[in-house]
């Protein structure tokens, strides 16, 4: 693939961009049944084949703005880097988050929208990064040629603009690429040896580590756009400016 075409303007951020919080979309991602995990790295095996349920994932990692709503309402304190002219424009991810964070927002949003939101299993992360495809990458086998270094000043040194990149087959932005999102698990480099069951229902590390799970690319690494199956990792505590972090729902007709 030679390079991430600028998709055109999606309606859906804009509002979200204007309106906060309250306007997030989330994206279908229909139940399944796939292979967790890939050879190319050890954490990543044994491979174990997986269900996960029907699930919906907001259309783009939480933005500035988004986060500046929930700082308004709440009080918290501002993130690591909401001073620096880097990392705090509006329309891009937030970062500096931490695990800890993260969750605090999901379960604000749960309130606000009515229903619950919550950050994703690492299954249910590669799942819906795979966008219905069998690939290495979303689209194929093979990295942005261009990509991975072709974004620009805003992508090189910093996140770039939600939706600047295109969506994978379920019409989700920035699956593998921008920023690391926190996902729900505990990392354990064996976690996928203690699954249980053929296939493995809705898996979850629960065991306690000093890491929890995360994935997706980062605009800090060389190479900028993540596998699929790539894993990775930080202390819950730390607040990294390539750490942000996505809400996953439950869909509204599974509600009690």
């Amino acid at each position: 693939m030679t390079g991430p075409l600028t998709p055109a303007p999606d309606s859906r951020i804009e509002r979200l961009l204007h309106e906060g919080p309250a306007a997030t979309a989330f994206v279908p991602v229909p139940a399944g049944e796939f292979i967790l995990g890939s050879h190319e790295r050890a954490d990543e095996q044994p491979l174990r084949r997986v269900r996960v349920r029907t699930i919906e994932a907001a259309l783009v990692p939480v933005t500035n703005a988004e986060y500046g709503h929930y700082l308004q309402a709440t009080g918290h304190e501002p993130p690591r880097f909401w001073l620096d002219p880097r990392f705090n424009g509006p329309e891009c991810p937030v970062v500096g988050i931490s695990w800890y964070e993260a969750v605090d927002y999901c379960a604000w949003l749960s309130i606000l929208l009515g229903r619950p939101c919550r950050l994703p299993t690492e299954a249910e992360r590669e799942w819906a990064a795979r966008g219905g495809a069998s690939t290495r990458y979303p689209w194929g086998d093979e990295p942005w040629t261009e990509g991975v270094h072709g974004l620009g000043p805003a992508g090189n040194d910093r996140p770039h603009p939600v939706g600047t990149t295109p969506p994978n087959g379920y019409g989700i932005f920035h699956m593998g690429d921008n920023v690391h999102e926190w996902c729900r698990d505990w990392y354990s480099p064996t976690a996928y040896g203690s699954f249980e069951g053929d296939p493995s229902e809705s898996p979850e590390y629960t065991e306690e580590t000093v890491r929890r799970a995360s994935r997706g690319g980062s605009w800090r690494h060389h190479v900028k756009v993540s596998r699929v199956a790539a894993r990775s990792s930080l202390g819950p505590d730390r607040q990294y400016n390539d750490y942000g972090f996505r809400v996953y729902a439950e869909p509204l007709e599974r509600r009690p």
